[in-house]
């Protein structure tokens, strides 16, 4: 399934066949109301993990489906987070491509046009696209907010009728995926989230990020070229903090050189603004100024301040439609015209009923769960990125649907590897950080013996072709005992495109003397995995000695 609306249909399968399955009875205490919908599976959250497992768990049966989703049908991904983020950060990537190679001229940012390009690609927030291709998988669809009433059971609000309870054969299955934290200091200013931020309507003069993730990391890329000052205010003491060190430092330096301001070692100990909007926490004030002038007082942050002028403005100009007011700083006190707070999210499990059946989200990101009840995507605790939930989604899915089928053959558990540690991640700033498996330090942490190979991102002819004046890193690190890729990184131009190959190589468990005879093409980016493996011991050409592991 797809996360982009506008493209649905073409990345799902077809609908269920009429193949007949056994069904247990629901064990319910609760009597069945005349207008109960009884079906096989019930997915609580329509966004794509949830539309991956029920389509997962019937395709090619007779069983049946329910989605509930008390939003839009395609979830946070397909409107809030990464289709919108995308649709603004692609056109400035391709700008910051051409401002770095000589014989064309930089082009300019069409502020109304960048705007509207994220409303088309969010379908202008419109869920007809999502609700047609689930009704044609054969999947039933229905509105409202669902929370568990009892085994195998869901109830039904929403805002234009009674309750409904709806009662599943054989699995529930939560799908309802995460929401924003907001520190205390933070909740009495109403501030953005990342909903605010890919949802930008009124473009703030000066604006406050507080974190130092992956959202803040790519707000800042975006709100900055809409011509705004943006001051990040960073709790650590580096951006992206679970990624290799020297990915973070690239990524600092790129959002310093386009007038980004960063505060590393500050945390708020007051907070205030002036006046909240009426609107600020319905959907009309999404992306909306949410009152007036933002305070945020951080004790000692002046001297771990860098980038931008003396105050706090950037200093390139070449990326800005326009200069806005500074985001002015008093000593350790910041101002802005708004606040965008982006400090992690947390499994959604708050609202879904789970005490009427005895359990606690703690038993949910446990996986200490009934039979009947499955988790998945970011309401599971896992690595909450879309890709892994889909992921996740299909592989329980299946599970589900072989249960129900005695006449199938139940679908092999995936590899341990490919369970843990190759989990993919891109960064959309610039530069690029892709990576995937375990940094240097986390498997060291692991217990891990490792080599580590580390080349400039620019290092290969292909690479460094793609910008006159590229510059990031590219780093691996290898098994001592296996020769098995643990992890790599990419920082850099279109690192996005590169990283693929180690995610084959990891769940593949393929050791570095087989992957020198993977070819790269000549002159291309990939050959930075030549580099890569060249920079290696030299015994590691060859095939690691047989034996048990150390």
């Amino acid at each position: 399934m797809t996360s982009d609306p506008r493209t649905a249909g073409a990345e799902r399968s077809a609908s269920a066949s009429s193949t007949s399955a056994a069904s247990p009875s629901p064990t319910s205490a609760a009597s069945p109301s005349a207008d109960a919908l009884e079906v096989d599976v019930i997915v609580i959250g329509g966004g794509p993990v949830g539309e991956n497992v029920a389509q997962y768990a019937i395709e090619g049966t007779g069983l049946t489906a329910a989605i509930v989703e008390g939003e839009r049908m395609g979830g946070e991904c397909s409107y809030w987070a990464c289709m919108p983020s995308k649709a603004l950060l692609r056109p400035l990537d391709v700008r910051a491509a051409a401002a770095h190679l000589p014989g064309i001229t930089t082009p300019e940012i069409d502020v109304d046009e960048l705007l509207a390009r994220r409303d088309d690609w969010v379908s202008h927030y419109d869920d007809a696209g999502q609700v047609q291709w689930a009704e044609g998988a054969g999947l039933t669809v229905v509105r409202g907010h669902g929370v568990l009433s009892g085994e195998r059971e869901v109830t039904v609000r929403a805002a234009d009728g009674p309750p409904r309870v709806l009662r599943a054969r054989r699995t529930v299955v939560l799908a309802t995926g995460s929401e924003p934290v907001i520190p205390a200091p933070y909740a009495p200013l109403a501030p953005w989230t990342s909903r605010d931020a890919t949802g930008v309507k009124e473009v703030p003069g000066r604006l406050l990020i507080v974190g130092g993730g992956v959202v803040a990391c790519e707000a800042a890329t975006w709100m900055r070229a809409l011509g705004r000052e943006v001051t990040m205010l960073v709790r650590g003491d580096r951006l992206l903090p679970s990624a290799e060190p020297e990915a973070s430092e690239h990524v600092r330096t790129g959002l310093e050189a386009i007038g980004v301001r960063v505060v590393t070692g500050s945390s708020a100990d007051d907070a205030s603004r002036d006046g909240v909007a009426r609107e600020a926490d319905g959907q009309s004030g999404i992306g909306r100024r949410h009152g007036g002038e933002v305070r945020v007082h951080v004790a000692g942050a002046a001297g771990r301040a860098t980038g931008g002028d003396s105050n706090g403005a950037g200093t390139d100009t070449d990326t800005s439609t326009g200069p806005g007011p500074s985001t002015s700083t008093d000593g350790d006190l910041f101002t802005a015209d708004e606040i965008l707070v982006a400090t992690g999210r947390r499994p959604r499990l708050q609202d879904v009923g789970l005490d009427a059946v005895g359990l606690s989200p703690e038993d949910v990101t446990g996986d200490a769960l009934p039979d009947w009840l499955r988790a998945v995507g970011d309401a599971s605790g896992e690595a909450p990125l879309t890709h892994w939930g889909k992921y996740r989604a299909r592989v329980i899915g299946e599970e589900i649907r072989d249960a129900a089928l005695a006449d199938v053959e139940p679908t092999p558990p995936p590899a341990p590897v490919a369970e843990g540690r190759a989990v993919p991640q891109v960064v959309f700033t610039d530069p690029q950080v892709a990576s995937v498996g375990l940094t240097e330090r986390a498997a060291r942490d692991a217990g891990f013996d490792v080599v580590v190979a580390q080349v400039p991102f620019e290092g290969s002819a292909g690479s460094a072709l793609l910008r006159d004046d590229a510059s990031g890193v590219a780093k691996i690190v290898v098994d001592a005992v296996t020769h098995h890729l643990l992890g790599a990184t990419f920082a850099g131009p279109d690192a996005a495109e590169i990283v693929h190959a180690a995610t084959v190589a990891i769940v593949g468990e393929i050791p570095v003397d087989v992957l020198r005879h993977a070819v790269p093409s000549y002159p291309a980016a990939s050959e930075l995995w030549l580099r890569l493996l060249e920079e290696l011991p030299r015994e590691y050409r060859h095939a690691a000695p047989r034996g048990p592991r150390a």
